[in-house]
């Protein structure tokens, strides 16, 4: 359903790729939609309407299937893995529901505040949907939407807003150095010039000069019926939901047409929306994600990848794997890597193999970030045996991909590990674990091999050791890496 879903956007996203490698990229606005050339032009060689490609382009765009690196399009490691992993519908259908309140333009004249009132409280109507199984009427979404809404207001300490007429009391009321009379806000909050001759405002100026109280004033305001048709319209755009009139059949309406309903159209009452396989799959994994961040067994979810981390460090794989989870449903995958990644390059051996584990959890968004950490030469074979186990390699072959020089500097890397942190019988073992097969191949190597903590795992891993003659060699070993020498 995924793949059925996303199909125009896959198929617009690969015309992108093919353009970008003949060397005429689609270059994108500095909106990000697609110009008017490119689309007529994926239009031809797709046999579309340049409508469609644009609907396409942005659907793409939303689901991670094309990334804009400076105005140019670039296919996204979901499209790269769209034939050979699942995962990556799954995850860009999920990245389109994310952002189901850019699939279709909130009504003009709301307020930015009362349109993110209704995102902010949409998860709960969601819930009821998923919880009820079935359809549920419209009319009783209404009632718990309005319900969050005043919650919401509670939590803020907010006055109610009541409309126009509020407004003029506190324009009459404003202090010196705000916002003038003479300026009104637009649909996204700017302020803008109201011009002097326009009738309609000047006659509610001059009715609230007067103080009629019989003038009526015009009123602009979006109801919150209007912005819940708009909200249920977005997601069934994005495939997450369906809405049935009375008759049964699917309706889709434009923005606003929930209150004509409730004002004396279709009775509302009648009206039933009810989740989509695939929309009800989504809100089953936000609510998973909920209960595995609230389940955190060392409560480190509001930590820093870093003390994360080190909290890990104590725990053995199981429960450590479980509070990666945990820390990671409570942060976008994105940044969550980022932040990963930051701390596998900082000094500590152990909290670097730690991020690679955590990495491990995050799975095939982490991809794209994992490769590019390849050419750094202190993460590289983490990132080699990363890559060869989430393209579903053997784990016990893995190594088998490093080289000579990379496996030995992952040694030096676990041993510095340790040494720092473990006990000096287990550096003793580590010794089994070096692919020379001999002492003295290994020392050479490890002095060739420029890891920054060489002397330190070499006078550790001496002073650690029983047997006295395999210690000497060790220390002096540890002593050429220190002066230079050969």
């Amino acid at each position: 359903m995924a793949r059925n879903g996303l199909a125009g956007a896959v198929r617009v996203a690969r015309w992108a790729d093919r353009a970008r490698g003949e060397g005429v990229g689609a270059c994108a606005g500095p909106d990000g939609s697609l110009p008017d050339a490119a689309a007529e032009e994926a239009a031809a060689e797709l046999e579309l309407t340049p409508e469609q490609v644009r609907a396409d382009w942005d659907r793409a765009r939303l689901a991670g299937l094309i990334e804009l690196h400076g105005g140019e399009a670039r296919p996204g490691w979901r499209l790269r893995a769209w034939d050979r992993d699942d995962s990556a519908a799954l995850r860009g259908w999920v990245a389109l529901f994310d952002a189901w309140s850019l699939a279709r333009p909130a009504p003009k004249a709301a307020r930015p505040g009362a349109v993110a009132e209704v995102i902010e409280a949409l998860p709960q109507v969601l819930s009821l949907l998923y919880l009820s199984s079935g359809p549920v009427q419209v009319a009783d979404l209404l009632e718990l939407l309005d319900q969050r809404i005043a919650e919401l207001r509670t939590e803020r300490c907010e006055v109610p807003y009541e409309g126009p007429a509020a407004d003029a009391t506190a324009r009459d009321a404003e202090p010196v150095g705000q916002e003038p009379t003479g300026t009104a806000s637009d649909a996204d909050g700017q302020a803008t010039e109201r011009a002097p001759e326009e009738p309609a405002a000047a006659g509610a100026d001059a009715a609230r000069a007067a103080g009629d109280a019989d003038t009526e004033l015009p009123s602009t305001e979006v109801s919150s019926a209007e912005l819940l048709d708009w909200a249920l319209g977005a997601l069934a755009a994005v495939g997450a939901l369906v809405v049935r009139g009375a008759n049964g059949a699917p309706r889709a309406r434009a923005a606003g047409d929930a209150a004509v309903l409730l004002r004396g159209g279709e009775p509302a009452g009648e009206r039933q929306a009810r989740l989509t396989p695939l929309g009800s799959w989504a809100v089953w994994v936000k609510l998973e994600q909920i209960c595995v961040a609230a389940q955190s067994p060392a409560g480190n979810i509001e930590q820093s990848a870093e003390a994360m981390l080190r909290g890990c460090a104590r725990l053995t794989p199981g429960p450590a794997r479980a509070e990666y989870r945990a820390w990671l449903a409570a942060r976008s995958a994105g940044s969550a890597v980022e932040e990963l990644l930051a701390v596998a390059r900082g000094d500590d051996a152990l909290l670097r193999g730690l991020a690679f584990e955590a990495l491990r959890a995050v799975g095939a968004p982490a991809e794209p970030a994992v490769r590019a950490a390849a050419d750094e030469p202190a993460l590289r074979p983490y990132a080699l045996l990363w890559l060869v186990e989430h393209e579903g390699g053997d784990p016990e072959t893995a190594p088998d991909v490093l080289t000579r020089e990379e496996s030995t500097w992952l040694w030096v890397d676990t041993a510095a590990a340790v040494a720092d942190h473990g006990e000096s019988r287990l550096l003793v073992r580590h010794l089994d674990s070096a692919v020379q097969g001999s002492v003295p191949r290994l020392l050479e190597e490890v002095r060739a091999v420029g890891h920054p903590r060489t002397v330190q795992v070499l006078v550790a891993l001496a002073a650690a050791h029983p047997d006295p003659a395999l210690a000497k060699a060790v220390r002096r070993a540890a002593f050429q890496v220190h002066t230079g020498g050969a």
